[in-house]
């Protein structure tokens, strides 16, 4: 689903059947920040709609959604559905690049990041799909940076 992206931020989505969260980087990479979770359906108008505003209110230049891979590598069962996420979420907004990597690791890595933040469990569970969302943005950030390093 690559295509060549325009200028701006990247806006990281963990989708979920029930919940999905949203975290955003700055063109720059330089300020990370979780964003206000959509309580729904993952298959919903609702959620695309969701982000349509989120691209209103933010320069979203690229989505960045996490694929739930096994920590093999391989598929799981829930990667098909999450495909077909990015699919629709491709064809609702051409002009921007999609960009599906592997999440198996960002809850358990969010949640330690709540806990650090002195969030009890009632508060963690509520963020920890958007902070999800901003694992998955800082190891993408990190896996881009290498990349140019190399």
């Amino acid at each position: 689903m690559a295509r060549s992206s325009r200028p701006g931020g990247a806006l990281a989505l963990d989708h979920g059947d029930k919940r999905t969260g949203f975290a955003y980087a700055d063109a720059l990479g330089i300020t990370l920040t979780p964003l206000e979770p959509f309580l729904g359906p993952g298959d919903s108008p609702a959620l695309l709609e969701r982000v349509a505003a989120l691209c209103g209110e933010l320069d979203v230049g690229r989505f960045v959604v996490g694929l739930p891979l096994h920590a093999d590598g391989s598929e799981s069962a829930r990667c098909a559905v999450v495909r077909a996420f990015a699919a629709r979420l491709s064809e609702r907004f051409p002009d921007l690049e999609v960009e599906l990597v592997d999440e198996h690791l960002s809850s358990k890595a969010a949640e330690e990041l709540l806990r650090e933040a002195g969030y009890r469990a009632r508060e963690s569970r509520a963020r920890r799909d958007s902070w999800s969302a901003l694992v998955l943005l800082r190891d993408w950030l990190a896996a881009r940076e290498r990349t140019r390093g190399n």
